[in-house]
């Protein structure tokens, strides 16, 4: 087999037993690897309605078949699991160098089952695989976790995947970091992860991925390096000023979310954007494993000295949608979560949501105590609670539990600006209602990155589509998009590839490294096929679709009111029965058997 080794390892923490299991080429074929792999391994082995935080949950960290190699973002790996925020399923994407180390040392992905009894971490070097006493890093923050790590196996090359205090103490968005700044962010992972008294995975590897023919991949590998370079997001926008380069193009465009959403226009937007970034704190770029794209920042800040990030997603999660424009506070607060542990998104939603219920007057001062009070632009706010939710401290303690168990604890779930319990991104979708149906039907919840509609309704890619239009077609660009990300995800590349690349790109990537002779409607099936999977998953779950594929009622129900979409709110009832029925699912949003033997997958009907 090339690309895929066809072999992942299993470790039962709860018996210490650690296996080394093989796959065939067919199953690849049909799973591709990676997100489509961890599907299927969930799917075949655990019961969807375990408890989370049990240890019958089981915790897939899965490299793709591109992972590892020189195809532009080779570097990702899929954190997959059942989420302790949604209760359904979760695939949290990251990049930095861990997955292609994984590769390096022979395995496609990792399964851990059970629960230590102690805090452990897993060592692996090539064929050595270890379960290691943690209990003297149990509560250390994660650039600490990395270097008592790195001091113990004698190596820097060793990659190291790891949780922070927010992890260990189950807080419901922890998430898992690696390389010090890149996280597996989304759904709680983290969580997950500590509830398995696992406190980091360390590999470091000498293999090389196997290629099927190295000479045609290296051309194929050539031509779409420099699509991506030409292109003027990838190779302009990104690599200049970041994903941040978001900021002034969301915020003119009236869908940048302030204050909890209450409306998409912010007139402080420059002050934190990716040109301001640049010109005040930016030291430098830095790559992720193989990415000709470069959009990571090293900043430096005289209170924290030199750290990654943030993303355009922390940075509006952590500003303008708590009324904070003061940039040097919001990359510090990123800093905290990087070293704690916590999902930025989930962070600055929950602190949100709960400043709108203290202007509501549903959070009392006396409830505070001497905490800072929540009020909106109060950057004491921002590194106070942080690390109160990191340890559960305090009012850092319902905060821990997102925002949708806080705001449904004081009678007001519909402040909760949340899908299927997890929080929103950076874009309103009064202002993108194609985004808004991706949110809203989105398997792991509010989420950007598995349906990016931004792209065609905002971007103009791979053309520009009317952010109001409600059209089939539009329905039918959003099926394709999850589809291919689901592609993209499993094959082990990012996702900013789409901003040059298209799925004829990704086929001829494939096929050159694994191979194999697929079309691209073939591969677009398997993409196709793990949505599916993933949907199936989330409906043994317990997955309601009238009550959970839905978006908060101010979306549906309060007009935009200011900006380039005012008086606008998203159609969604005109657009998801259409989406159902496009997919080929029932009129109440379940998969028919007949679909499910289409796809190969019945056995899981």
């Amino acid at each position: 087999m090339y690309g895929n080794w066809g072999r992942f390892i299993r470790v039962n923490l709860s018996t210490g037993d650690i296996k080394v299991e093989e796959y065939d080429e067919e199953l690849a074929k049909k799973w591709l690897g990676s997100r489509g792999l961890a599907i299927y391994l969930l799917l075949k082995e655990m019961d969807p309605t375990v408890d989370p935080l049990s240890p019958e949950n089981k915790l897939i960290i899965a490299a793709g078949p591109l992972t590892g190699t020189s195809a532009p973002t080779g570097g990702r790996y899929n954190v997959v699991t059942k989420s302790p925020i949604t209760g359904f399923i979760t695939m949290a994407n990251s990049g930095g160098y861990f997955g292609a180390e994984l590769k390096f040392a022979g395995y496609d992905a990792i399964v851990v089952e059970g629960k230590a009894e102690k805090p452990v971490y897993i060592y692996i070097k090539d064929d050595h695989i270890e379960i290691r006493d943690a209990s003297h890093i149990w509560g250390k923050k994660v650039s600490e976790t990395e270097a008592t790590i790195r001091k113990e196996v004698g190596s820097e090359k060793v990659k190291i995947a790891s949780i922070g205090p927010a992890g260990e103490n189950l807080v419901k968005f922890a998430a898992i970091m690696n390389d010090g700044h890149r996280a597996a962010g989304r759904g709680g992972v983290g969580a997950v992860m500590g509830s398995k008294n696992l406190k980091a995975i360390a590999v470091e590897g000498s293999k090389t991925v196997p290629i099927a023919d190295k000479q045609k991949f290296m051309l194929v590998v050539r031509e779409k390096v420099n699509k991506l370079r030409n292109d003027p997001v990838a190779g302009g926008g990104l690599p200049k000023y970041g994903t941040a380069v978001l900021v002034n193009i969301i915020n003119e465009n009236g869908l940048y979310p302030v204050r909890n959403f209450q409306t998409g226009v912010y007139p402080y937007a420059y002050e934190q954007s990716g040109e301001a970034m640049a010109a005040k704190y930016l030291v430098r770029n830095k790559p992720c494993y193989a990415c000709p794209i470069g959009c990571g920042r090293v900043n430096r800040l005289p209170t924290v000295g030199e750290t990654e990030g943030p993303e355009y997603e922390s940075v509006w999660a952590l500003g303008a949608n708590l009324g904070i424009n003061d940039l040097a506070s919001i990359i510090e607060a990123n800093h905290m979560c990087d070293e704690f542990g916590l999902d930025t998104i989930s962070t600055g939603g929950t602190l949100a949501t709960a400043m709108e219920l203290y202007e509501k007057g549903y959070i009392k001062d006396d409830e505070l105590g001497d905490a800072p009070p929540l009020r909106w632009g109060n950057t004491e706010v921002l590194h106070y609670y942080i690390e109160k939710i990191a340890k559960r401290e305090g009012f850092g303690n319902k905060l821990a539990e997102g925002s949708y168990r806080l705001a449904e604890s004081y009678g007001h779930p519909e402040v909760s600006m949340t899908v299927k319990k997890l929080e929103l991104p950076a874009y309103d979708p009064r202002g993108a209602e194609g985004h808004g149906l991706g949110y809203a039907t989105n398997n792991r919840g509010g989420c950007h990155i598995k349906n990016y509609m931004i792209s065609p309704e905002i971007l103009g890619y791979p053309y520009k589509m009317d952010p109001h239009d409600v059209s089939d077609d539009k329905i039918k660009m959003l099926i394709l998009f999850q589809n291919l990300t689901a592609l993209i995800d499993s094959a082990g590349l990012c996702l900013f590839t789409t901003f040059g690349l298209g799925a004829d790109d990704y086929r001829d990537l494939l096929n050159a490294a694994l191979g194999w002779d697929l079309t691209t409607e073939d591969y677009l099936k398997i993409g196709e096929r793990i949505w599916n999977a993933e949907r199936l998953f989330n409906l043994k779950a317990g997955l309601d679709p009238a009550r959970d594929d839905t978006l908060p009622k101010r979306f549906l129900e309060e007009p935009m009111p200011e900006g380039p979409n005012k008086g606008h709110v998203v159609r969604l009832k005109e657009m998801l029965p259409r989406y159902y029925k496009l997919r080929g699912w029932t009129e109440d949003g379940r998969i028919p058997k007949e679909k499910l033997e289409e796809l190969g997958i019945a056995e899981f009907y």
